[in-house]
């Protein structure tokens, strides 16, 4: 899951223009481009993202209950982890995972500075998320499934860990020339993702169509298991 990891070759173009008109880098570079952690912290919380990402809009389809317990899957510098915590309220908690120690450092001093209670980070590894089994409501992963590599594997442990009713939210880029996101060779089509998922043993809840350059699903475990 090589997930938020902008080499020094690549700071010519400035974090707000990239927010703008994403330079049109392969997927080596692309990886390249997430190791400057600096820099990329700034390019994700570009208010100009706030455009096409309309996270208060994402926050307000998840219907979100206090108490809630959800795992945000390569959180970054907090963008969504922290619009999440507000609405899980004091009994619910957000678990900001990510594999990058510059991206924890950065939630860690967010959390302190602004008083956060229920926003746990996880320093994870590539290839699991450090979750307890039946622990999560939510898996909330927006913009990192087409970084994950072994995703047969996460999907397997995502699924020990969710609850019985719980839910895994995949939001990320469709699969065709787009102004902003990943090269089109990285990018996952929104058929092959919902083919991936059901053979995992999930099935499509629900989908919303109100982002513009991104596919946003809903999924939940099949009673009864994988196919």
């Amino acid at each position: 899951m090589k997930i938020l990891l902008v080499s020094a070759a690549l700071l010519f173009f400035t974090a707000p223009a990239l927010a703008q008109q994403t330079p049109k880098l392969s997927a080596e570079e692309m990886h390249r481009f997430h190791q400057n952690s600096k820099a990329y912290i700034v390019f994700l919380e570009d208010p100009k993202r706030d455009e096409y990402q309309k996270p208060h809009e994402v926050i307000m389809a998840l219907d979100l209950k206090e108490g809630e317990r959800i795992a945000d899957i390569g959180a970054g510098s907090g963008y969504f982890a922290f619009r999440l915590a507000r609405h899980v309220g004091e009994t619910g908690r957000v678990f900001a995972v990510d594999i990058s120690p510059d991206m924890i450092l950065h939630m860690n001093r967010a959390i302190r500075d602004m008083g956060i209670r229920n926003v746990t980070t996880i320093l994870a590894p590539p290839d699991d998320p450090l979750l307890a089994d039946n622990s999560i409501d939510r898996f909330f992963i927006c913009d990192t499934w087409h970084h994950i590599e072994n995703q047969t594997k996460y999907l397997e442990l995502m699924k020990k860990m969710l609850k019985p009713s719980g839910q895994v939210i995949m939001i990320d880029f469709q699969k065709r020339e787009l102004p902003v996101g990943p090269p089109l060779e990285m990018k996952i089509t929104k058929e092959d993702l919902t083919g991936q998922m059901r053979a995992a043993g999930f099935e499509l809840l629900k989908e919303h169509t109100f982002l513009p350059y991104q596919y946003f699903l809903v999924f939940t475990a099949k009673v009864g298991g994988s196919e």
